[in-house]
């Protein structure tokens, strides 16, 4: 069985990622410096953690380590000398990279330095899994987008995401640490807490709220959260070193689609539209995964319609503050 190091061990996609590990019978040690980006206290906040800890990440050895402390970061690494890394601990939402764009800096571009550098000596790893973003594209000049197009960020995170990605290319070039870069997008279901749109969506539907859908026609390739999860390690584990991988569901969604999705749920929802400039959200839609697919063996289950299925269902079981009038 596998040693598997995930920095950012108990954010959305690492918890899920390590209840599949835990299950399967490998060795898992999570760092998280527990930093959050929105209200703590909100009830579902709350909900969403407990279940986290109560759930996926039951069995789990975890230590609060920043990746900006090199030292503590490196001692934790050596000691359990991991086979696999799987690098997630970043500033999470481009909204917030800028209007801080230090912070998403020293999150994104220096702890990923730090990290390679804590990783030059290590014996025996095998791949590290660098999660970048499909915001490095910029707006979509192809559709589905492959991983070899244009790349021309037009925002502060997708920016810092491809300098991650440079600097996770030329480390290995330098010190022979064999890695994977994966690039993800829209990734929803349960647990997310950090306000995505089909979040919002919902924690609204339930409560009987209006929903506004800015700009319905953006379109997005949404990625059920157990598709991603399995796609992460599907690509730390496949045989294919020294890649990129988009790693999403493979299909564009318009946010008016996804907004009708959840009135299906819902058929008293009420849904307004507006129309707004937003200078700094690149113009995307699908991805290409035939990569994936090809060298990883990814196979993604779930379509918008069936992840919702079973978002809302955990929703309804444990988000108990906002459905418990239902």
């Amino acid at each position: 069985m596998a040693r598997v190091l995930i920095t950012g061990a108990a954010g959305f996609i690492g918890s899920h990622i390590i209840r599949i590990l835990l299950d399967t019978g490998h060795e898992v040690l999570g760092l998280d410096f527990f930093q959050q980006y929105i209200h703590p206290l909100r009830p579902t906040f709350l909900e969403n953690m407990n279940y986290r800890f109560e759930v996926l990440l039951k069995g789990t050895e975890l230590k609060r380590v920043n990746t900006l402390s090199t030292d503590t970061m490196r001692r934790a690494i050596h000691r359990f000398n991991p086979t696999h890394v799987i690098h997630l601990a970043a500033l999470p939402l481009a909204n917030i990279a800028i209007h801080h764009p230090e912070e998403a800096f020293d999150s994104i571009v220096k702890g990923t330095v730090n990290l390679l550098e804590a990783m030059r000596d290590l014996e025996g790893l095998e791949r590290f899994v660098y999660t970048s973003s499909s915001m490095i594209y910029g707006d979509f000049d192809t559709d589905p987008m492959p991983e070899d197009g244009r790349k021309e960020p037009k925002e502060i995170y997708g920016g810092m995401k491809l300098c991650g990605e440079i600097l996770t290319k030329v480390f290995s070039q330098r010190y022979g640490i064999p890695y994977n870069i994966v690039r993800p997008s829209a990734v929803f279901g349960p647990t997310d807490n950090n306000r995505r749109v089909l979040q919002i969506f919902l924690e609204k539907a339930f409560r009987k709220k209006p929903i506004l859908v800015t700009n319905p026609e953006t379109r997005l390739d949404f990625t059920y959260i157990k598709d991603a999860a399995q796609g992460f390690l599907d690509i730390a584990f496949s045989g294919a070193a020294n890649e990129e991988f988009n790693m999403t569901r493979g299909n564009s969604t318009s946010l008016g689609e996804a907004a009708a999705a959840v009135k299906r749920h819902f058929p008293d929802l009420v849904v307004e539209e507006r129309i707004k400039n937003d200078t700094y959200r690149p113009e995307r839609g699908a991805l290409d995964v035939s990569k994936a697919r090809t060298l990883a063996g990814y196979k993604p289950k779930y379509d918008l319609e069936s992840g919702l299925v079973e978002y809302v269902d955990y929703m309804r079981r444990y988000n108990r503050s906002i459905t418990e009038n239902q």
